[in-house]
């Protein structure tokens, strides 16, 4: 059954007249075409008893044809976008829309509505992130290149910070991403992060003209996108000696990390694995320090379903795909954080990085 097809029982199963589906990224995972469609519309409108078909711009319409073997329809700037589906689908009665909550947003809800009188809106999101869930041998092996190319990032980005003391925390962003250019890769799957000394205490710190401190933790948290895929992975190093301190913080982390990874295989569920990693950071009495989930969902989006120790529980399944995470953050002092995103196998899971956890000087 092909992806599409499942989506069309489901919504014949639930008395649903379509989809209207505007997220960029579910669009290509169940069609292959991939645009930005930035302030434009694009729609995926699937149906329970007909042919799936597409609105994308006008100046996407001849590239979605070369992917898909539906229609596909498109508006000028100067049209209306809403009054051209309206048109289009006059003749059908439409009562009822499945959309992805967490990405429909309120002006397209609005163009809908003046589309469909009285529609009722029905949400999708659970179903993709099942579909989405569990990764082909095909995915998995984008993944791994994908992981490749965050490992050679963190070789380019130990090496280039070690070799000046004049560098930033820019300097070294760049230089990554430079050579990234270089060898074919076109987007980062996020921002890169380089954040030295203290600075790495902010989970989410943001790179800065800062110079890099000598005999202090050095952070990386980076990915690429990679033939669809994201990779993502963190390492921390030191630049120069690191103090006792700083390496009595790495290796809690570093253990934590190590804990929650192998334990990882079919039937254990999300909160065991962030508890193996979270109680070994609090029996070291710096549980208050570790302040968010030990990991999240990977694939086409760096960060996705499921989420590993936040709100929701799941049980582990073969072909997931997931990050281990744990950080260890002091304000004012060190921040440490060691990542790698993972695939489940028959019996554990295997990282889609290899670059060494060890507390690497430089």
């Amino acid at each position: 059954m092909t992806k599409l097809q499942k989506i069309a029982n489901f919504l014949a199963d639930n008395a649903i007249d379509m989809t209207f589906l505007t997220n960029p990224t579910t669009v290509n995972y169940l069609t292959g075409f991939s645009m930005d469609p930035h302030e434009r519309i694009l729609g995926l409108m699937i149906f329970p008893d007909q042919a799936p078909v597409l609105f994308t711009p006008e100046l996407e319409v001849e590239k979605a044809k070369s992917f898909v073997d539906f229609d596909v329809f498109g508006y000028v700037d100067s049209e209306n976008p809403w009054q051209k589906i309206k048109s289009s689908l006059a003749r059908r009665k439409v009562s009822k829309i499945a959309v992805e909550y967490d990405h429909l947003i309120l002006s397209k809800s609005a163009g809908l509505k003046s589309v469909f009188d009285n529609v009722e809106f029905a949400d999708l999101t659970p179903l993709i992130n099942q579909m989405r869930l569990i990764k082909s041998p095909d995915e998995i092996q984008k993944m791994i290149v994908a992981g490749d190319f965050a490992d050679k990032c963190f070789d380019i980005g130990f090496n280039f910070a070690a070799s000046d003391p004049n560098l930033t925390e820019m300097d070294i962003v760049a230089k990554i991403e430079f050579e990234m250019k270089r060898q074919g890769i076109s987007e980062m799957s996020f921002e890169t992060m380089v954040l030295s000394g203290a600075r790495a205490a902010n989970p989410h710190g943001i790179p800065e003209a800062i110079k890099i401190q000598q005999n202090k933790l050095l952070l990386f948290d980076l990915g690429v996108m990679s033939d669809g895929y994201a990779s993502d992975a963190t390492r921390t190093i030191s630049i120069g000696q690191p103090t006792d301190f700083d390496r009595k913080i790495y290796e809690i982390t570093r253990e934590a990390q190590a804990a929650a990874f192998n334990f990882v295989k079919p039937g254990v569920t999300a909160f065991e694995v962030d508890k193996v990693a979270r109680d070994v950071i609090t029996k070291a009495g710096y549980g208050d320090y570790f302040t968010h989930r030990t990991g999240h969902g990977i694939g086409m989006d760096v960060h996705e379903f499921p989420s590993i120790g936040g709100s929701e529980d799941i049980t582990i399944e073969k072909g997931m795909c997931f990050s281990i995470e744990p950080g260890i953050y002091i304000p004012e002092k060190v921040g440490v954080r060691i990542e790698d995103c993972l695939y489940v196998t028959d019996n554990g899971a295997e990282s889609l990085t290899k670059t060494s956890k060890d507390l690497l000087v430089f």
